[in-house]
């Protein structure tokens, strides 16, 4: 269970432990704050809890798949690419936390210390102010309370202490950071590199930036992290730190400061609202084991539960002053979800280069930042918005199967390599919609008492128009560099799966149309901050999670100035 703390008062309360929540934590504790952090699993320690790191294949009982059974208790957390043998125990189980689909959703949850952190792909990319200005531009959702000069220094100051491989690129779509060395591209991915550079004026193929250490600075060491291994099983924690999550950097930081209070096992039932104050006063919490609630109190809160659990905790927290949640005046709670479509991938083959192979490992790849109605909309898009792709490039090793015994091991022993394959993945954005929500199911609740949220999010007409499109470039590029046997493919998966879900308590100017301000206040609850997904207005192409903790340490910062030291 989680400790039965003797202090119930806090100068703030941070709910969630993960990407967003780790770093409120370090901001507020090296600052001098007393702070509490509610995480609603279990305690993972950098290097004590990663059980499998340093597993050889043949230790695995399954050799690292999934047992049918398991899949067929939890179908929707088996479709995840990362639920492995290997990583599964950072996962949540389907049938451990139910959730009402309206229409097909998977939501992919990990709930212990460090949350997804631990398991997160590290892709890391800025906004721009054509992302920032789109939803206004193009005449969707609302728009954005900032700008990208209101992020660019919390970018700056967040890279430094994550540590950022990368390239200067000067893209204006895809401003640069704060970088660290890049690894190797293939030549492969190098030639069609300096191919679309020199083929299209708007078009690009850079270095996929990533949080892992290349060349550790001083600031990393104090950490107590070191170099990336290139081991590629980042999924399973990283004895070396090699790669940033909550659990090597941000919460071991906060606790070396003595003003942390971490409370694993902690369910979040609801923020409580003082009538009196007209403010948050704490927040109601139930043991994880024993079912026991506690309340702890605060005059700051932030709320970095996860996108769609955050909605769930602001929807839960009624009072007289706000009967249908916290800071619901507008009834927009819950309301204008969106998330990434991963459903599109392209392959081929390339028969140059033929004199070279790769050889090793890497965490990274290549990436095409979005080049389809970035500054304006295409005279040929039949759609809004846009999307980012990934690119790799390998050498196969073909080896033949056939024979038994000394035949087959000389077969095997007597491989070739064949062509390069190549192959792209589409990462488009989703337009927030109205129709797209979470909300409380009215009856049903998990074995805590909690309601179970109903999901009802789904695809439209501008998704599928994206997709074809997404294949008809990528068909175009594949096959003007000369790659050969082009296949596309759509997986059909449904949305959740790119397990970057957003929205629901989103920013903006203006209280009728929006749940927070330009600093990720309530509008109309100001000690309470929402820094995680939940916030976002609109979802752009870049993996979110270097913009959430970004905003984190600003809202952070703008609270300081505004509450000092309560």
């Amino acid at each position: 269970m989680g400790d039965i703390l003797k202090n119930t008062h806090f100068d703030v309360i941070v709910i969630g432990s993960g990407m967003s929540g780790g770093w409120a934590a370090k901001e507020f504790t090296e600052k001098g704050y007393k702070t509490l952090v509610l995480e609603r699993g279990r305690d993972v320690r950098h290097l004590k809890d990663y059980p499998t790191t340093n597993w050889m294949p043949w230790e695995f009982e399954h050799r690292g798949e999934i047992p049918d059974a398991i899949k067929t208790a939890n179908p929707v957390v088996s479709r995840c690419y990362a639920f492995r043998e290997d990583a599964m125990h950072f996962f949540v189980k389907d049938t451990d936390h139910p959730y009402v689909q309206e229409k097909p959703f998977d939501w992919i949850r990990g709930y212990q210390v460090g949350g997804k952190s631990i398991l997160w792909a590290r892709q890391t990319q800025r906004w721009s102010d054509f992302d920032f200005e789109g939803p206004a531009r193009d005449g969707f959702a609302i728009d954005w309370p900032i700008r990208y000069n209101d992020l660019a220094p919390w970018y700056s100051y967040v890279e430094k202490f994550v540590g950022i491989s990368g390239n200067k690129d000067q893209l204006p779509n895809l401003p640069d950071g704060e970088f660290l060395p890049p690894l190797e591209l293939t030549c492969v991915e190098n030639y069609f590199k300096d191919f679309v550079a020199k083929t299209y004026k708007d078009r690009h193929v850079i270095y996929g930036r990533c949080a892992h250490l290349t060349e550790p600075t001083q600031l990393h060491l104090q950490q107590g992290r070191g170099q990336c291994q290139k081991r590629n099983l980042c999924q399973r924690g990283c004895p070396f730190g090699g790669y940033f999550n909550s659990n090597s950097s941000t919460i071991p930081w906060a606790e070396r400061t003595g003003n942390l209070t971490l409370r694993p096992f902690s369910i979040v039932h609801s923020i409580l609202y003082d009538e009196k104050k007209k403010q948050a006063g704490g927040v109601r919490v139930i043991d994880a084991n024993t079912k026991e609630t506690f309340e702890y109190t605060a005059p700051l809160i932030f709320v970095n539960a996860g996108a769609l659990n955050t909605n769930l905790i602001l929807l839960n927290s009624t009072s007289a002053r706000f009967p249908h949640g916290l800071g619901n005046d507008n009834g927009l709670l819950g309301k204008y979800v969106a998330f990434h479509n991963y459903r599109g991938h392209i392959s081929a083959e390339y028969n140059g280069f033929l004199d070279s192979t790769t050889d090793g490992r890497r965490p990274t790849g290549a990436y095409i930042p979005r080049f389809r109605n970035v500054a304006q909309q295409d005279k040929d898009a039949d759609f809004l918005r846009g999307y980012a792709a990934g690119f790799s490039a390998f050498r196969s090793f073909d080896r033949p199967t056939e024979g038994f015994g000394l035949t087959l091991k000389q077969h095997l022993d007597r491989g070739s390599l064949g062509p390069w394959h190549v192959g792209s993945h589409m990462m488009g954005e989703t337009i927030p919609k109205e129709t797209n929500t979470v909300s409380l199911d009215d009856t049903l609740k998990d074995a805590w008492g909690m309601p179970q949220l109903r999901i009802n999010i789904a695809y439209d007409n501008n998704d599928e128009k994206m997709l074809k499109d997404f294949f008809k470039q990528m068909t175009e590029m594949y096959t003007a560099a000369g790659f050969t046997n082009i296949r596309t493919g759509d997986s059909g998966q449904a949305p959740g799966l790119d397990i970057h879900e957003m929205g629901g308590v989103r920013m903006g100017t203006d209280p009728k149309t929006s749940l927070l301000n330009k600093w990720n206040q309530l509008h109309t609850c100001g000690n309470v901050f929402v820094t995680d997904g939940a916030c976002m207005t609109s979802t752009s192409t870049q993996n979110p999670s270097l913009t959430y903790m970004a905003m984190t340490a600003r809202a952070v910062d703008h609270a300081i100035k505004m509450f000092g030291h309560t």
